[in-house]
């Protein structure tokens, strides 16, 4: 019998399997694509702190990025800039290979095209049920499992856990261009309504263009597509599709009896953007943290694990609020309005402060909401829309 099981090979799993590992348990991975290098929906837009922070290998990295453009639903533009890098673009698919390749080079195995279906906790143990092109029905057992499926995945429902109640679905492909060095932004109910749209270069001549929308996700990704092109920023046919639900906020429980949920399944995201990918691997060391003590003391009780769901809680849980508050109240601004915050920002030099400012870093949008609430430039706009929760608590 394993002592652990991780369902799902991305950043959050694997860096759960390595750090087990690494503390001298026998984990497994089970994951449903055939290879963990596959291309994912993700632009890969990881900051400086988490790469730093992770040890994310140099050959992981197609270019560092340190400013944006931001374009209002009538195209005026607003760049972002700061001195220094502050993410990097990574290829997502080397860097789920890339950590998969810690974590078994530590002593995880990895048992690939699985397709887990059934997950039943027992008072002993786990029962995982899986099946792949070839086999039905497959079965293994282990003290405990890790779901890190992504969001939407059904065992968090099989495990007697809900999922986070909201959520929307991205959409991304890969685009030919000409020179472009730079992040850009579009923002817009045209573009991309309630949320935003990007177009982010990678390699030389090559691009991921994408959205975010709660509706009409391919209808939206389409007039996108065709607009960057009339636009003469992407020539030739774009690539293959595609798409990925993204957790808005996070789940109410992330443990249970003999189970831990951990990154976009957790809902241990990034609501203003929907990256996951530092938040996820934060929490992950901290699951790990949490088994490796459990499973030596043989106390896999719910009491026993949660105090996971109480350590990452205090680290992101005021982070995701504000986040999703931020993310509340942007779905409320009309394009009217839109274009009015775009209009005091550039005449009272809102965007140079922020890029100025030292306390902001950018895997943590709390900051950045507290700053703009203080603008009181903005004030107006602020008070003629209803926020969408009374108050922010803090933990």
């Amino acid at each position: 019998m394993y002592d652990a099981a991780v369902i799902g090979a991305g950043p959050a799993g694997s860096r759960v399997a390595f750090r087990l590992a690494e503390k001298g348990c026998r984990v497994i991975v089970l994951e449903k694509k055939q290879d963990t290098g596959e291309p994912v929906c993700c632009t890969g837009i990881i900051g400086i702190e988490c790469i730093e922070k992770f040890g994310i290998e140099a050959g992981v990295i197609r270019r560092q990025v340190r400013s944006a453009l931001i374009v209002s639903p009538s195209g005026k533009e607003v760049h972002v800039q700061r001195p220094e890098p502050q993410a990097a673009i990574v290829d997502r698919g080397v860097l789920n290979a890339s950590l998969a390749q810690r974590a078994l080079e530590t002593g995880a195995e990895y048992c690939l095209n699985r397709r887990v279906t059934n997950l039943d906790v027992k008072n002993d143990r786990v029962e995982i049920t899986m099946e792949n092109d070839r086999t039905a029905d497959e079965r293994l057992e282990a003290r405990v499992a890790v779901i890190a499926g992504g969001y939407g995945t059904k065992l968090v429902e099989q495990a007697g856990l809900r999922k986070a109640a909201d959520f929307a679905m991205g959409v991304q492909t890969e685009v030919e261009t000409d020179g472009k060095e730079e992040v850009e932004v579009y923002l817009g109910g045209m573009v991309a309504p309630g949320f935003f749209a990007w177009l982010v270069p990678t390699t030389p001549g090559h691009a991921l263009a994408g959205l975010i929308t709660r509706r009409s996700t391919s209808y939206y990704m389409d007039k996108f597509l065709t607009r960057l092109a009339g636009e003469g920023k992407i020539s030739g046919a774009a690539h293959e599709l595609r798409f990925a639900s993204l957790a808005l906020n996070r789940a109410t429980r992330t443990s249970g009896k003999r189970v831990l949920v951990v990154g976009s399944a957790a809902g241990q995201v990034k609501p203003v953007t929907g990256g996951g990918v530092y938040y996820g691997m934060l929490c992950a060391d901290m699951a790990a943290e949490t088994l490796a003590t459990a499973l030596e003391h043989d106390d896999l009780t719910a009491v026993s694990l949660a105090n996971y769901d109480k350590q990452w809680g205090r680290l992101l849980g005021r982070e995701i609020r504000l986040g999703y508050w931020s993310r509340k109240f942007y779905e409320r601004l009309s394009d009217r309005r839109i274009e009015t915050i775009f209009d005091i920002t550039i005449k009272n030099h809102i965007d140079t402060s922020l890029a100025e400012a030292d306390n902001l870093r950018f895997d943590w949008h709390g900051a950045v909401v507290m700053e703009l609430l203080k603008q009181k430039a903005l004030s107006g706009i602020f008070r003629a829309i209803k926020a969408p929760f009374p108050a922010i608590k803090r933990d």
